[in-house]
């Protein structure tokens, strides 16, 4: 955790200067994310927002949304690129957030640095108010890569692809329901196809009888 930290506080301004838009042409994740926003009402965390970019999409998608990052120098180019958002220093494993405090979640591409068995359901759900959404992206696939070169900057950084259905598997376990799963193949900047997993928090009489 303390290297993916310090890899992400060396490279963040060339990432923000590298991948300035949301989606940048790639309409099927617009979809998804247009889905989730017109499915979720009240504040909206972006767990592991990056430089913003998502968090600003989810505003102008007409989402209360907000921002919680690991790493300081993303949380810098956030600010200084969004000032009408919020931004606050987090960690997605342990969020600083009330119970049952958020209408909506988006986890995209946050966990690419932990195994599939290590992505924090219990904690996403513990955050969502019954009946609320999650979006998670993620790369597709059964893969460890070590990087050490990133955005033209020294990093050290292990990246993990993951399975959708242990995803999906992981997520029911953890209280959620699978409401649409999307893949797609790689873009041409993309070494893999990609993912996206749209759930709902059950409520506790589901999860009674469940």
């Amino acid at each position: 955790m303390t290297m993916t930290r310090a890899s992400y506080d060396i490279v963040a301004a060339s990432y923000a200067e590298l991948i300035p838009d949301a989606h940048d042409g790639r309409p099927l994740d617009a979809a998804i994310m247009r889905a989730f926003a017109e499915l979720t009402e009240g504040p909206v965390g972006d767990l592991g927002c990056g430089t913003g970019r998502i968090t600003q999409y989810l505003h102008e998608l007409g989402l209360d949304a907000f921002g919680i990052d690991l790493s300081d120098g993303m949380l810098d180019q956030a600010r200084k690129r969004y000032p009408h958002l919020s931004f606050t220093q987090g960690d997605i494993t342990k969020l600083d957030l009330e119970d049952d405090s958020l209408g909506g979640a988006v986890v995209w591409y946050s966990t690419v640095h932990m195994p599939a068995e290590e992505v924090p359901w219990q904690e996403f759900h513990r955050v969502l108010k019954p009946g609320g959404h999650l979006l998670h992206a993620f790369k597709l696939g059964n893969l460890k890569n070590h990087m050490t070169h990133a955005y033209g900057h020294d990093v050290d950084l292990h990246v993990y692809w993951h399975d959708i259905d242990e995803t999906v598997d992981n997520a029911t376990k953890a209280g959620f329901n699978e409401v649409a799963r999307l893949q797609r193949q790689r873009d041409v900047d993309e070494k893999g196809p990609q993912a996206f997993l749209l759930v709902q928090k059950r409520n506790p009489e589901a999860q009674q009888t469940s």
